[in-house]
């Protein structure tokens, strides 16, 4: 019986070898060698010596920072609504709908909209506040990234209030409690797990953002997803392509462990 069920495990185990270990080995291997192809410890040196890429890093981590609080406060209030919805399910699908579309046509779609010739700017015009530079801004960078993460942050936290009993709201209101004090000491810590899923989803994406920062932002946003694509394919220094990436990696690892489910002291036993 265990053999028929270890055989099951195969395929999953050489997915799991294939395309993620593999990988990750091979990007720390490749990140001990200099661009002439030779052992060295220099690409690290000169990462953590080198303003430029700090600077990066502190970029990367403060606009996924941004792009998560934006789109948490707008996913939460979104999540708790369609739970109230008759219905609920056909909403879900319009919000899920647009993570269908391939990213990059998304990309150039807004690019028509906020360009200077674009729906957005000639309804400015229209309206009289006149030709606006919208886009190559940290604002439409922010914009565009925050409406492509939004889906995966709304389905956790709305699938965590799914799950809510309403017999605590219930019990919550019965004792007196406000709507203010409902959700602050009920709704939000029982859906808390819900909030670091979406906030994993969306934050580790957005650590690593290239594309958008190029088309949206106009290479205005340097993050250290776009100094890797400039690594491996304009400099050829895969060296140092693949240790900024381990150190993505290592920073991905570190917001999995901060937002990762815990578990509770304290339980009771199961008894035998």
């Amino acid at each position: 019986m265990k053999q028929g069920k270890l055989f099951y495990y195969i395929p999953y185990g050489l997915w799991i070898a294939l395309f993620v270990i593999a990988p990750v080995v091979l990007i720390v291997y490749q990140s001990f060698f200099n661009i002439a192809g030779h052992f060295t410890l220099s690409n690290y040196a000169t990462y953590f010596h080198s303003g430029v890429y700090l600077k990066m890093t502190f970029n990367s981590v403060w606009y996924a920072f941004l792009i998560t609080a934006i789109t948490l406060l707008i996913s939460y209030p979104t999540a708790y609504l369609l739970n109230q919805l008759k219905h609920k399910q056909l909403w879900l699908l319009l919000i899920i709908l647009p993570t269908w579309i391939n990213l990059l046509l998304k990309t150039y779609a807004f690019i028509g909209l906020l360009s200077r010739s674009g729906s957005v700017d000639s309804f400015l015009t229209f309206i009289g506040i006149g030709p606006k530079q919208l886009l190559f801004t940290d604002a439409s960078f922010l914009f565009v990234a925050t409406y492509i993460e939004i889906p995966f942050m709304i389905l956790p936290i709305y699938n965590a209030i799914a799950e809510l009993s309403p017999s605590y709201v219930n019990a919550s209101r019965d004792l007196g409690a406000s709507g203010w004090q409902t959700f602050s000491r009920v709704i939000f810590p029982l859906t808390l797990d819900g909030v670091k899923s979406g906030v994993q989803s969306v934050f580790i994406p957005s650590l690593s953002l290239f594309m958008i920062t190029r088309l949206i932002g106009g290479n205005r946003v340097i993050t250290l997803g776009t100094a890797i694509e400039q690594h491996f394919l304009v400099t050829q220094n895969w060296g140092m392509g693949s240790t900024i990436g381990v150190i993505l990696i290592v920073a991905m690892v570190i917001t999995m462990l901060l937002t990762g489910e815990r578990k509770k002291k304290g339980r009771t036993r199961h008894a035998k």
